[in-house]
């Protein structure tokens, strides 16, 4: 054949049936809503099965997420993560959608943030992790903005008995967790419960107690038909601010929280690759954060001043989608889906509750091939969100099977990002409380921008997925173009010299961007297994910064590379190291606008040993534990409390070494 030549389906399937090496290519479904082997995808994903999470170790399921390419991940503290691709964010990311079995887990009130430490569910029910790197919003809406972190849950009747862990270590931690898992007749049940408990980070309030109780439930009804059944419970508790934080505008407190989520799914398949699936799930969610603040100012005194971010939110969310095969060549998608949402805040809307938000949205995707070797994926998305003009968002990508082992794949789509509640309608007011009443305001932090514009991206990106059997390795290649317009970023207010505040904090909203972002850059992972029952996973990333705020640009680190070794030794026993270098990087925006800094570039080195073996019959392994192991450094900062003049140069929150011993038992 020659060179460069594309091969027909038999010559790949053959190529397949003859080597082990293609039968371990998975199949994905966040990419289209279609089960595709992986180099089918319209884009490029990565896959952390439940071997790799297993063999990591982590407590966190965002720690996973920094060994992905692109991913830019950081820690405030021990139990705040700051989870991005290709960085941006500010203080609450929202421009990835993040999904747990397809419900998205994005939070429904204020800030529409992800409260990693708080989901639902424990780390030993994940089966994988799918990372869809790069613009996904016409298959799961606005805020697939940048990409999608589907978390699968292992079907309840894929596992038999019980199986409980300990962990304990330096800093307090204190784990225990515990599943009951049964099957019989078609039907399944696993309960998993959790509680997580350590003091975070040294010199700071950092400790946190988490308790989550989760079900699932998968039964068979017939040949055609099944449902499942997902609940959910979390409460957590955990230290926030800081004990000199401007005028006590962040001081230190407890925040408890609490969320709670049913999700039913009914699954009916109508012949070969044919289905029909409806969802229906509500999650409710509060949030208990209040402190009294205290400063003085042109020598008045300002005692016991009231602020408060208690919340309570509701989300309703109802979805229908077919699946159906056209002809031998192509499969087609579609779907509509609802949404109901609620917040209530007194202390972060004084201006008056926001409205419910209602979103709408109609998508398809096709997956067609007009030949062997090449593949078409076409995709389309009509969305009305809130009070936004109705958005369409289309996708299109096309596959070249060059070779049994080389896929090229090439693309553009387009999304819209949603808005969160407090961007638009966050009207925060301070009041002395001995003022008279009617007083006005001291102080007024936030301000509302109802007609806030929602940002959009527009995404161009080469790929490769290559295979190479002899040494058993993976390459997945990613060259990316994405304009991001209409931005939102916090700026400042003009003072009102009519009613000037009593305090000297601006005020601020949300505003767009005047000027578009551009990120340019090349990302890839290769996955190999050199010699015996050993394996490398080496990612890294190189973006080019195009805009023409310094503030922003320093949103995104220029650089990421990680490298992670699995090895397998005899006798049972195993290791993971991981390696992570990340560069200079100005997360999240601060409560105080104005005040900018950069944590400096860091390395950072995660170890785990352990060994497997019988107790009594019963499969146990214990295994030693470590994160952040090396020199402490400064991951994501406050911004508002390294600018205090007692910080400058000295980080206010580096990290801690994390070490404990786990000890996991099969019943």
């Amino acid at each position: 054949m020659p060179a460069g030549a594309a091969i027909g389906a038999d010559q790949v399937a053959s190529a397949a049936s003859e080597s082990p090496f293609f039968e371990e290519l998975p199949t994905v479904l966040s990419a289209s809503r279609l089960p595709q082997v992986l180099h089918e995808a319209p884009g490029a994903v990565t896959i952390l099965d439940r071997d790799f999470i297993r063999a990591t170790g982590y407590r966190d399921v965002a720690r996973l997420l920094r060994l992905v390419p692109g991913m830019q991940v950081g820690q405030e503290r021990g139990h705040a993560q700051w989870v991005t691709y290709h960085g941006l964010s500010g203080d609450f990311p929202t421009e990835m959608q993040v999904l747990i079995d397809g419900r998205s887990v994005y939070a429904a009130g204020s800030f529409g943030e992800v409260d990693w430490p708080a989901l639902p569910l424990t780390v030993d029910e994940i089966e994988r992790i799918e990372v869809v790197r790069g613009t996904n919003s016409n298959t799961f809406g606005a805020n697939a903005f940048l990409g999608v972190i589907n978390i699968i849950t292992r079907d309840a009747r894929q596992d038999q008995g019980s199986r409980a862990q300990a962990n304990l270590g330096n800093h307090g931690i204190a784990d225990l967790q515990a599943s009951w898992s049964h099957s019989d007749d078609g039907l399944g049940m696993r309960i998993a419960a959790a509680r997580t408990r350590d003091n975070g980070f040294s010199g700071i309030n950092d400790s946190r107690v988490s308790q989550t109780l989760s079900l699932r439930s998968d039964y068979r009804l017939d040949a055609r038909n099944e449902l499942t059944v997902r609940a959910g419970a979390n409460t957590l508790e955990r230290g926030q601010g800081y004990p000199d934080s401007i005028f006590g505008n962040n001081a230190e407190r407890t925040l408890a929280t609490e969320a709670y989520n049913l999700h039913l799914t009914w699954r009916h398949t109508t012949g070969d690759d044919g289905e029909w699936l409806a969802s229906f799930y509500h999650t409710r969610e509060s949030g208990i954060d209040h402190w009294l603040a205290n400063g003085a100012f042109n020598g008045r005194l300002f005692i016991n001043v009231p602020l408060s971010r208690d919340t309570t939110s509701s989300r309703t969310n109802a979805e229908l989608q077919h699946r159906f095969a056209l002809g031998p060549q192509a499969r087609l998608v579609w779907g509509l889906e609802a949404r109901r949402d609620e917040a209530n805040s007194v202390g972060l809307f004084a201006g008056g509750q926001p409205p419910a938000y209602e979103l709408y949205r109609a998508f398809s995707n096709l997956d067609w091939r007009p030949t062997p070797g090449w593949q078409l994926n076409l995709g389309a998305l009509v969305e009305k969100n809130g009070t936004a003009a109705l958005q369409f968002v289309p996708r299109a990508f096309v596959n070249w099977q060059a070779s049994a082992t080389d896929t090229f794949r090439a693309g553009y789509s387009r999304a819209w990002q949603q808005r969160n509640l407090f961007e638009l309608y966050g009207d925060v007011r301070a009041y002395d409380p001995k003022g008279a009443p009617g007083a006005p305001p001291i102080a007024r932090p936030y301000a509302p921008n109802p007609n806030l514009r929602p940002p959009h991206v527009d995404t161009v990106e080469l790929g490769y997925l290559g295979r190479f059997p002899r040494l058993d390795a993976t390459l997945d290649v990613r060259v990316f173009n994405e304009r991001i317009s209409d931005f939102v970023v916090r700026s400042l207010l003009p003072a009102s010299p009519l009613r000037p505040l009593a305090l000297p904090l601006p005020t601020s909203q949300y505003t767009n961007l005047a000027s578009p972002i551009e990120l340019r850059g090349v990302e890839y992972q290769l996955r190999t297994k050199p010699w015996r029952g050993g394996e490398l996973l080496f990612s890294h990333t190189l973006i080019d910064r195009r805009t023409d705020s310094q503030e922003i640009r320093q949103r995104t680190s220029p650089y990421v590379a990680s490298l992670t070794w699995l090895q397998a030794y005899p006798d049972g026993w195993t290791s993971t190291a991981s390696g992570l270098r990340m560069g200079p990087l100005a997360g999240a925006a601060g409560y105080v606008p104005g005040c900018d800094t950069t944590s400096r570039a860091y390395t950072a080195l995660d170890l785990r040993v352990a060994r497997a073996f019988r107790l009594e019959g019963r499969r146990a392994e214990v295994a030693v534990n470590g994160i952040n192991l090396g020199g402490r450094h400064q991951e994501i900062a406050d911004r508002s409390e390294q600018c205090l003049p007692t910080h400058r140069g000295t980080p206010v929150n580096p990290v801690s070494s994390m070490v404990w011993t786990s000890l996991s038992i099969e019943l």
